[in-house]
């Protein structure tokens, strides 16, 4: 009766060159590829399911030695246990003896430069560095990235969450993508322990029952202009520039950043490039007369490549300036960026002006795709208009709930050229 194991001898084993498998019972065969390599393989059934697996190569390992392997992989199956599952672990288990050195903050770091060329702003590379030097490497920045748990990530965002929702907020998302990212390096396995949904949803309470979203604060449109009169007596840079942003309801950051070389000082047009937008849309910005005798003031003095330059003129105003000024005005319940509502709200209820005019002026993204496709202009002709009114009502001081209804139609104050043309002093004293 023919053998059923054992049925390979070493030397058989060795002589046979023909390519396919040749069984020596018990699940464990001896494979021979079409390149003529051989080697072990355990065949098994799980579930109703073929299985295999290696067992190593013929050079390495010998018959015996296969037959050892075959059978702990038989013991292991009797006792309810895939082998395949078990071998997985335990070199899951080496790899992460292996990467013990790779701390939280090791991956941080590597996360952030891995990004770098992505994040084409740095004020948002700087941000991830701050928010986790500040909330999490006091607390998990020294500890191996695998021993992060959910009690660990609670331990980060519980003290921040009810004060600081929002930080908070963009921190649990942060250590989630950094173990996401250690997880795919295989530095770490399982379910990522600062996930949101299905998991710390069930322990933090959701950001909009412990804190309403806070807009930035506005003025109210009808004081614009006596707020804008006391900035006007406001000495310093940051005062200029805070006024500048007013007229021309830039974001801080666009103001601040801006170069002489991006002004067209004979057609009054100030054009900011994509890579400081929002959008990441180039934006031209038509230049009203105030605007214009700001840049006139300053022009005067010019001492850089910035507008607004630093106590470095090297480098830019700092974005906090403008904070500082109006804290120094007793406004700190206003923000340089709640002028822009300020403008949108005199242009909704003050003036005729259609609202994609209103919504270009302040570079908005056109949310609708259809319409964006279409929209290849950038409506500057009618925005000058708009910003020379906007201009003219910001610095015209009128018995407080006073508006102005600006009709689009009118056309004796309107310039023939799209570009106001009012502003001949002040372009003098540019050039």
């Amino acid at each position: 009766m023919a053998r059923t194991i054992h049925k390979l001898t070493a030397l058989s084993a060795n002589k046979t060159v023909a390519p396919g498998r040749y069984g020596d019972g018990a699940g464990l065969w001896l494979q021979v590829s079409p390149s003529l390599s051989k080697s072990w393989v355990f065949r098994y059934m799980l579930d109703g399911k073929a299985r295999e697996m290696g067992l190593g190569p013929l050079r390495d390992v010998s018959l015996a030695e296969a037959r050892a392997k075959a059978a702990e992989c038989r013991k292991q199956l009797l006792g309810g246990t895939d082998p395949l599952h078990l071998r997985d672990e335990a070199r899951i288990k080496l790899q992460l003896a292996a990467a013990s050195d790779k701390t939280f903050k090791h991956c941080a770091e590597s996360y952030i430069e891995a990004h770098r060329a992505g994040w084409k702003n740095p004020k948002h590379i700087d941000q991830w560095s701050n928010t986790l030097a500040t909330y999490c490497h006091p607390s998990i920045g020294n500890l191996p990235v695998a021993a992060i748990d959910t009690a660990r990530v609670l331990r980060v965002l519980e003290p921040i969450w009810t004060d600081k929702t929002e930080t908070a907020s963009r921190v649990r998302g942060r250590i989630e993508a950094i173990l996401d990212w250690a997880a795919v390096r295989g530095y770490r396995q399982g379910l990522n322990p600062a996930r949101w949904k299905g998991h710390l949803d069930q322990t933090l309470p959701k950001r909009s029952t412990v804190k309403k979203v806070r807009h930035h604060p506005a003025l109210p449109y009808g004081q614009l202009a006596t707020f804008v009169a006391a900035l006007r007596t406001q000495e310093g840079l940051a005062a200029r520039a805070l006024e500048f942003t007013i007229y021309t309801v830039a974001r801080t950051g666009e103001s601040v950043n801006a170069r002489w070389d991006e002004f067209d000082l004979e057609n009054r047009v100030w054009t900011v490039p994509a890579d400081r937008m929002k959008a990441k849309r180039e934006h031209r910005v038509p230049l009203s007369k105030q605007a214009m005798t700001i840049l006139a003031e300053l022009a005067q003095q010019r001492q850089s490549e910035f507008v607004f330059p630093g106590r470095n003129v090297k480098k830019p105003l700092s974005n906090m300036a403008m904070l500082k000024t109006l804290e120094r005005m007793k406004r700190d319940d206003l923000t340089s960026h709640g002028f822009r509502s300020s403008f949108r709200d005199w242009a909704a209820e003050s003036t005729a002006y259609p609202p994609e005019v209103v919504e270009m002026a302040l570079a908005h993204t056109i949310s609708n795709k259809v319409e964006a496709a279409y929209r290849r202009g950038d409506l500057i002709g009618k925005r000058a208009q708009l910003m020379r009114d906007w201009g003219i009502f910001c610095a015209t001081v009128r018995p407080e709930g006073v508006g102005n209804v600006v009709p689009i139609n009118r056309t004796s104050d309107v310039p023939t050229n799209p570009i106001d043309n009012d502003h001949g002093n002040a372009r003098a004293a540019t050039n």
